[in-house]
């Protein structure tokens, strides 16, 4: 949008040993501008958009700050994630490299500096959203609530104020998640929707999707305070916006797929569920689409640890029969429990089976050909047939090449191979 300015600010390296290092931030900063200068559904054009990660100098920083606010007509968007730090008096201080948990009047950006940045723009609309804890606290350790200490100073006049709360033993990064807590719930808000909201999400419809997601999954809620008319700016595309019930179902459905394959099926169990209830409501239990979704939901339990559940819904599901390119995802899905099982050469098997069958009833260049070959690879590996998987590794990398694609994923699984094993045994 014109007169729009993005400042994205984040903190991961830390001098002091008490200010443990947030590795997540990067990945969060990356990701926030990826999805916020989308062509599509963005809010920003990427030169309106500044990342500032790991800034150790504060006078430079509040230069880069003032520049990449310069223009601000109608909207400024600035977002800090990293450690928090309380004063003496009870002021709220953002973590910078050289912060002192202790003292961190020298070494760290004042929030009051911020925030008079913030009041020096000529933008209508102003939203600052804090992802931080206070200092002192370990990655996995309890972490304190900054809202009740400092409310007073975060309120800005004109201005939506959106602050994460870490409080109640929950962490600030869960384990095995690429995000902060907060800023990854906030990016999947963002690339998957709210079934059910308008055309645009508003920051309020966004802040109450966090509060309700967050909610569920027992982690701190999301807290706010907006004066003005702020709460109802528009910031994001809804693409979760559908006026056709069964195509909302189907947006949902391939958003969940589409964040569990990039971020793990166990951070879509709770989406999948709903979703499945939900198709079923409108469709039927016995709809193909309430089966394929049973599908990776099965996938969504085995990955959060019960394995033999997952399992058994898999069998559920062969037994049920269906079309021939449902029951191959089916076994294929069946033969990567197995693996969690601990069953790796019974799913080398199964899986060899699978690909046999792919490759003669749907070709070796179609979409769940090449990804049951990458499958097969891995599990192979896992069970250490570390040449055969080098192999269909190289074979699936040359076809992919050869129809334009990248395979980043197969070349990366494919280097790490041949450097536990560089002749290839």
């Amino acid at each position: 949008m014109p007169g729009t300015k993005v400042v994205l600010l984040g903190t991961s390296k830390y001098a002091d040993d008490r200010l443990p290092p947030i590795p997540v931030v990067g990945q969060c900063l990356d990701d926030l501008r990826r999805v916020l200068t989308d062509p599509a559904t963005g809010l920003v054009a990427p030169e309106d958009c500044t990342v500032v990660l790991d800034e150790s100098s504060v006078p430079t920083l509040g230069r880069r700050l003032a520049s990449a606010m310069a223009g601000a007509e109608d909207l400024l968007v600035v977002y800090y994630v990293g450690h928090g730090i309380v004063g003496r008096r009870h002021e709220l201080y953002l973590g910078m490299h050289d912060s002192d948990p202790e003292d961190p009047t020298f070494g760290s950006l004042s929030y009051v500096s911020l925030r008079d940045r913030v009041l020096d723009s000529d933008a209508k609309t102003k939203i600052v959203v804090l992802d931080c804890c206070y200092s002192g606290r370990a990655m996995g350790d309890p972490m304190a609530d900054p809202v009740t200490a400092v409310l007073g100073q975060l309120d800005i006049d004109g201005t939506y104020l959106l602050t994460s709360a870490q409080r109640d033993q929950v962490a600030l990064v869960l384990p095995g998640e690429p995000h902060t807590a907060f800023t990854g719930r906030l990016l999947r808000v963002l690339e998957d929707g709210i079934p059910g909201a308008g055309e645009y999400l508003t920051i309020d419809d966004v802040y109450r999707r966090l509060s309700t997601v967050m909610t569920r999954e027992a982690l701190p809620r999301p807290h706010k305070r907006g004066t003005s008319t702020a709460d109802r700016y528009r910031v994001a595309l809804n693409r979760a916006h559908q006026t056709d019930p069964e195509e909302s179902l189907d947006q949902r459905f391939e958003a969940a797929v589409r964040h569990a394959r990039r971020h793990g099926y166990q951070t879509v169990l709770d989406d999948l569920r709903a979703l499945l209830a939900a198709q079923s409501e409108v469709l039927g239990e016995q709809h193909i689409k309430c089966l394929r979704t049973q599908q990776h939901l099965a996938l969504a339990v085995g990955a959060s640890g019960d394995a033999p559940e997952a399992s058994r819904m898999l069998e559920d599901l062969l037994a049920r029969g269906g079309p021939l390119e449902d029951i191959l995802n089916t076994r294929q899905f069946l033969a990567v429990t197995m693996t969690a099982l601990g069953r790796r050469a019974e799913a080398v098997r199964a899986m060899r089976v699978v690909l046999a069958d792919r490759r003669r009833l749907l070709g070796s260049d179609h979409e769940g050909t090449t990804r049951a070959q990458h499958v097969l690879a891995r599990i192979a590996a896992m069970n250490g047939e570390t040449t055969d998987a080098i192999s269909l590794l190289r074979e699936l990398d040359d076809r992919l090449r050869g129809h334009g694609h990248t395979g980043g994923r197969v070349r990366h699984d494919l280097a790490l191979l041949t450097i536990e094993a560089p002749d290839g045994r």
